[in-house]
């Protein structure tokens, strides 16, 4: 773009003082009523075996930007971002990245309704320069609607930047330069192996005099008790209460984003051990924190003892194989035509690996994996999600979770996703009626 073209470039700012006033924007009625077809295509693509939605005539919860997306031939419609989108496009910011989509759920959609959205507009920020070049962040609100009756509402949030290539990008494109650095290494010698070979098994082993019968941690070559050399090992119970810890910030460590508590966890068994604290911020992390063991793998490194506040537990991993016909069937099954989910050379092109996974595929898939946990008797209520690395096609996506104790009847899932470039997406889903 030339300074020429900069100069007539609309005023951004303008434009979204105006979108602020305009309010709700009506965006017409979604072009087909729920239905079972769509409904079964869309289970089919994300592998959802969930008997409820057919069973009972309701569509899943993450299909509700499906009815109203615009398909391949777009009907003309009214939004409360069309024209700043437009703007944006002027002033040379042409690529779009997803970001962040928050969905909430007043209920399921049922068979036979016929849905309508509305849009307005929640924020203009930046310039903000990025791994992907400098740009601005759009934030906009949706609504459905069946007949007066809200039936859901969503967050979105894109970044809208300048691309390096010709082309652009489209939503899940960023990329980081190279797959995710795996964690250094523990030392493992004849004093420490059987501690990493337990924590492969899913034990934490402790040292043990095997004259005097006094335990030891960290393990070394002589009992600091009876300086005996003789030594075995017993299997901690997990259990802990958390004696002391710190928020790490810096340096960066592979497989974590900071800031994340380290603690100091006080065994039962009269020993103390130090470990990362998962599945709690670290303004929740206290001394005297009730913690049991969990064992977790960074990229290709070994299993690594952590500590996990009592009373979650870990939903099953699940590793989805991404082929071209997976990404293809999800982008298709969510109305999403965009050529980088099903034209290899057109991702490519934008600097891609592969056709890679949209948002609104992964966001099925990370609904799959809670309620696959849940069972069929569980409602989402809000699902909360983050996208970081794309998933490409020939990738593997690894999903993990941790759910929650419920707090007023509902169970907090978090659920990561990974491939071999890093972390994918980061999410929450919030369940009720979890037994």
């Amino acid at each position: 773009m030339t300074a020429t073209d900069t100069d007539t470039a609309p005023d951004l700012d303008g434009l979204a003082a105006a979108a602020r006033a305009r309010g709700e924007v009506d965006g017409g009625p979604a072009p087909d009523p729920v239905n079972a077809p769509m409904v079964r295509h869309w289970l089919e693509a994300m592998g959802d075996a969930n008997p409820l939605y057919l069973r009972e005539g309701l569509a899943p919860p993450a299909m509700l930007q499906v009815w109203t997306m615009p398909g391949q031939d777009p009907r003309p419609t009214a939004s409360a971002v069309d024209e700043l989108l437009g703007a944006l496009d002027a002033h040379g910011l042409t690529g779009v990245v997803a970001t962040d989509c928050v969905q909430a759920y007043d209920r399921y959609p049922r068979f036979g309704e016929s849905l309508r959205s509305a849009t307005r507009f929640g924020g203009l920020s930046g310039p903000k320069t990025t791994a992907l070049g400098t740009g601005r962040f759009l934030t906009w609100h949706t609504a459905w609607y069946s007949g007066a009756e809200r039936v859901g509402e969503m967050t979105f949030r894109v970044l809208k930047f300048a691309p390096a290539s010709p082309e652009g990008a489209s939503p899940g494109s960023a990329s980081p330069d190279g797959p995710a650095p795996s964690a250094p290494r523990p030392p493992r010698n004849a004093d420490t192996a059987f501690f990493w070979d337990g924590a492969e098994a899913g034990e934490l082993r402790i040292r043990r005099c095997a004259d005097c019968g006094a335990l030891r941690h960290p393990p070394g070559p002589l009992c600091p008790h009876c300086r005996s050399g003789a030594a075995d090992h017993v299997v901690a119970s997990g259990e802990g209460t958390v004696f002391s810890h710190v928020v790490h910030h810096h340096p960066p460590v592979p497989g974590r984003t900071a800031p994340f508590p380290v603690a100091v966890v006080e065994l039962p068994e009269g020993v103390r051990v130090a470990g990362a604290v998962v599945g709690a911020a670290p303004g929740e992390v206290h001394a005297g924190m009730a913690v049991r063991v969990d064992f977790e793998r960074i990229g290709d490194g070994p299993a690594l003892p952590c500590w996990r506040p009592a009373g979650q537990r870990r939903l099953p991993v699940a590793e989805l194989e991404l082929t071209r016909t997976a990404v293809t069937a999800g982008a298709l099954a969510t109305r999403d035509f965009t050529p980088v989910h099903h034209d290899p050379d057109r991702a490519r092109a934008q600097g891609a690996q592969d056709v890679f996974l949209n948002i609104l595929s992964t966001q099925g898939l990370v609904q799959r994996h809670a309620t696959d946990w849940a069972g069929p008797g569980a409602r989402v209520r809000r699902i909360a999600l983050r996208l970081g690395a794309p998933a490409h096609a020939g990738d593997t996506l690894v999903l993990t979770g941790t759910a929650h104790p419920p707090e007023d009847g509902t169970t907090r899932v978090e659920v990561r996703g990974t491939t071999a470039l890093g972390p994918h997406a980061t999410a929450t889903v919030e369940l009720e009626g979890v037994r």
